[in-house]
C-alpha cells in the first residue's frame, strides 16, 4: 500500500477518527495543544507498528520484553514496523549533533553496517574474502626478497594490561609479543596500563618467502589467522606493512580492512572516529597572521612571549641574515622566503607555527 490508513481512533481525546497518511513522504501532523497530535502519532500509529514488529519475533525473545498493549483503534492498515524519535533539547557539546540528539545516527550505524557494501580506497574494487591460498600467493609476490615477520593482531586500539592473554600464549609455546611497536619475550613483557589504549600483535614467524619453503609459509599464515581471529600482519625489515583478512580484503591491492560494523560509523568512537580531528569536525589551526603585530619591526613584533635577547630572538635574526631580510621591517614587508623560514622552520629551528602548537598542547589554557 501507498499509505497508512488508520480508523476509529480512540487514544485519549480522538474521537473515532480515520486518517490517511501517504508513505514515502514528509508528513506534518499541526494543530492546537490537546487537539490529539501525539495521540495520534505516538500513542496509536507509532505504539501499533512497535507491538506488530515484536509479534514477529520468537517466543523466546518477546518474554524478555514484554508485550505493548493493542491502542484503541478499529484498524490500521498499509503500516510498517516503525521507529520514533524522541524530542529532545539541543546540546551545544561538539560531539552532538542532529543525528546524536534525535537518536536517528544510532539507527544509520546499524543500517551500513548491516547493508553496506566496502569497496577498495585506492582501485575502487569491492573487498572480498582471500582464502589462505590467496594470501600466501599474495605475500609471496609482494615480498619475494625480503624477510618479513608475521604478526597476529590480539588487541587493536584497546584499554587492558592482557595479563591472561600473555599467560595463555605462553602455555601454548610462543616466546614473543608486539606491544605498542615494540617486539618483547612474553616471559618479560612490562605491565602495561590498564587505563590507555594499546596495539597487541602476537609474533608467530620471521621468515623469508624466497627462501622458506611454501609449506611453512602455508602453516605460519594458517595459524597467524587463527590466533588473529581472521587477521594477519606481514611487515618486511624496512617497515613495508600490508594487513590481510580471511574477512575482506582487495585481491589487487592486498589491501585489508576489519569486518564491517556499528563502530567504523561512529565518530565518538575511537575504532571510527577520524585520527586528525578525534571525531570532533574541526581541529585547531594557528592563525599565522596573528603572530606579529603590523607596524613594529619583525624582532620586535612576535606576540609570543619570549626574551630580546633569548634562543627565540638569535633563531630569528640568524633567519633574517640567511634569507636576506630586514630586522627593522615589520613581518609584512619581509620577502617571502623570510615569512615561510619564520613560520615553518628550518634544519635549525622548528617554526613559530609548530612552536605555537607544542605550547598549546603544553599548557591546559587557551589563552597561554
Amino acid at each position: 500500500m501507498d499509505k497508512i490508513i488508520v480508523k476509529g481512533a480512540r487514544v485519549h481525546n480522538l474521537k473515532n477518527i480515520d486518517v490517511e497518511i501517504p508513505k514515502n513522504k514528509f508528513v506534518v501532523i499541526t494543530g492546537l495543544s490537546g487537539s490529539g497530535k501525539s495521540s495520534l502519532a505516538m500513542d496509536t500509529i507509532f505504539i501499533e507498528g512497535q507491538r506488530r514488529y515484536l509479534e514477529s519475533l520468537s517466543t523466546y525473545v518477546r518474554q524478555f520484553i514484554g508485550e505493548l498493549k493493542k491502542p484503541d483503534v478499529d484498524s490500521i492498515d498499509g503500516l510498517s514496523p516503525s521507529i520514533a524519535i524522541d524530542q529532545k533539547s539541543v546540546s551545544h557539546n561538539p560531539r552532538s549533533t542532529v543525528g546524536t540528539v534525535t537518536e536517528i545516527y544510532d539507527y544509520l550505524r546499524v543500517l551500513y553496517a548491516q547493508i553496506g557494501v566496502p569497496h577498495c580506497p585506492k582501485c575502487g574494487r569491492e573487498l572480498q574474502k582471500m582464502s589462505v591460498d590467496e594470501i600466501v600467493d599474495n605475500i609471496t609476490k609482494h615480498f619475494e626478497n625480503d624477510r618479513i615477520t608475521l604478526l597476529s593482531p590480539v588487541a587493536r586500539d584497546k584499554k587492558g594490561t592482557f595479563k591472561d592473554e600473555f599467560e595463555k600464549f605462553i602455555s601454548r609455546g610462543y616466546t614473543r609479543i608486539e606491544a605498542d611497536g615494540i617486539i618483547y619475550r612474553l616471559d618479560e613483557t612490562p605491565e602495561l596500563n590498564k587505563n590507555v589504549r594499546h596495539n597487541v600483535s602476537l609474533v608467530i614467524d620471521r621468515i623469508s618467502p624466497s627462501e622458506s619453503d611454501i609449506h611453512r609459509l602455508f602453516q605460519s599464515v594458517e595459524l597467524a589467522l587463527k590466533e588473529g581471529n581472521g587477521f594477519l600482519i606481514i611487515r618486511s625489515e624496512n617497515g613495508h606493512e600490508r594487513l590481510y583478512s580471511e574477512k575482506l580484503s582487495c585481491l589487487s591491492c592486498g589491501l585489508s580492512m576489519p569486518e564491517i560494523n556499528a563502530k567504523l560509523f561512529s565518530f565518538n568512537n575511537p575504532y571510527g572516529a577520524c585520527p586528525d580531528c578525534h571525531g570532533l569536525g574541526f581541529k585547531l589551526e594557528v592563525d599565522e597572521g596573528s603572530l606579529f603585530e603590523e607596524e613594529k619591526p619583525v624582532i620586535e613584533a612576535l606576540k609570543i612571549g619570549h626574551k630580546t635577547d633569548g634562543w627565540l630572538t638569535r633563531r630569528m635574526e640568524r633567519i633574517l641574515s640567511d634569507y636576506k631580510g630586514d630586522r627593522n621591517k615589520p613581518f609584512s614587508n619581509q620577502p617571502q622566503e623570510v615569512k615561510e623560514a619564520l613560520l615553518y622552520g628550518t634544519e635549525y629551528f622548528e617554526g613559530l607555527v609548530a612552536l605555537v602548537k607544542e605550547r598549546y598542547e603544553e599548557y591546559t589554557s587557551e589563552e597561554t
